[in-house]
């Protein structure tokens, strides 16, 4: 499935050793952003993020910059772009968007394994500079959490079971703080 090969090592017997992953917003400004570089942060040598949206801002917002830089994840490089400028063609397809609060999850119609995390944007958020702090915050931990549960797959095992890598993805999705 995956483009990229498995590769025996002496800790891992199998693993992957090459995957894309797109996550997949609306503005991609915020949730797809810090999904990207909490990615590319804790993934092993090889897997790479990429972040898009169906609407793009045409900028990163600045809370989530800062919140990245206080967790100590690099922020070089990040921008809000259109998913039809993602420069690799993704493995796995993750759509961050919030169907609870009323949006349009955008569609992505390549043949990467699709799965939905939805989490609410903190570019919403109202209320004081603790309030919206707090909700930047929640978004990073679940996404954060969700992530590390990914990366913590027998991806080895799940390459040519695209049926149940989808439920586990789907059952990541489901993960909170």
């Amino acid at each position: 499935m995956w483009r990229g090969t498995v590769a025996a090592t002496d800790t891992h017997p199998k693993e992957i050793d090459d995957l894309n992953i797109l996550f997949l917003c609306t503005g991609n400004s915020c949730r797809s952003i810090l999904a990207e570089a909490t990615f590319n942060h804790l993934a092993p040598a090889g897997w790479k993020a990429m972040s898009a949206g169906s609407q793009p801002t045409g900028k990163v917002h600045p809370r989530a910059l800062a919140l990245l830089a206080r967790e100590g994840i690099a922020t070089d490089g990040l921008r809000s772009k259109s998913r039809e400028n993602v420069p690799l063609v993704p493995d796995v397809v993750i759509t961050v968007c919030s169907n609870a609060a009323g949006e349009t999850c955008p569609a992505y119609f390549g043949q990467g394994v699709r799965a939905y995390w939805g989490v609410d944007d903190p570019a919403h958020a109202t209320g004081s500079d603790e309030e919206i702090e707090a909700a930047f915050t929640t978004a990073y931990r679940i996404l954060r959490h969700r992530i590390e549960a990914f990366i913590a797959l027998p991806l080895a095992q799940l390459e040519h079971d695209r049926s149940q890598l989808k439920v586990e993805l789907d059952r990541i999705g489901t993960l909170s703080e």
